[in-house]
């Protein structure tokens, strides 16, 4: 039961275009006690057909600029092999510490924009 509550959760954020993994590869190396190396794969495995929908529905919706995703996907997936290459290089442990501070500095940049705005309300 626990493990489709957490793909709903991911899914719901990942057609949103938040990233479900940010959801999904915490959970199931806290929780489920997967291998960093294995949840990162299962959440690419998972992503394919959630970004596939999203993508179709934002597009009917007029929101996928054709240009500027051409231009972010080209060179996004000529480096995802690297990256990929790379993470099956790196140690599990070490993998886990990257992605754990990734997700903190999202959580900090989130942070700082919404003081940011706060901030500049009350100025207002």
């Amino acid at each position: 039961m626990y493990i489709v509550l957490l793909s709903f959760a991911a899914g719901l954020l990942g057609g949103m275009g938040m990233g479900g993994g940010t959801i999904l590869i915490p959970a199931l190396t806290i929780f489920l006690g997967v291998e960093q190396h294995v949840a990162q794969a299962a959440n690419l495995a998972a992503f394919i057909p959630m970004a596939v929908i999203s993508l179709k529905i934002h597009s009917s919706n007029g929101l996928v600029r054709t240009g500027g995703v051409l231009a972010a996907i080209l060179p996004a997936v000529a480096v995802s092999v690297l990256g990929a290459l790379f993470a099956a290089w790196l140690p599990s442990e070490v993998l886990r510490r990257l992605f754990g501070a990734f997700l903190l500095s999202l959580a900090a940049n989130q942070a700082f924009a919404i003081f940011r705005g706060a901030k500049n309300k009350k100025s207002d």
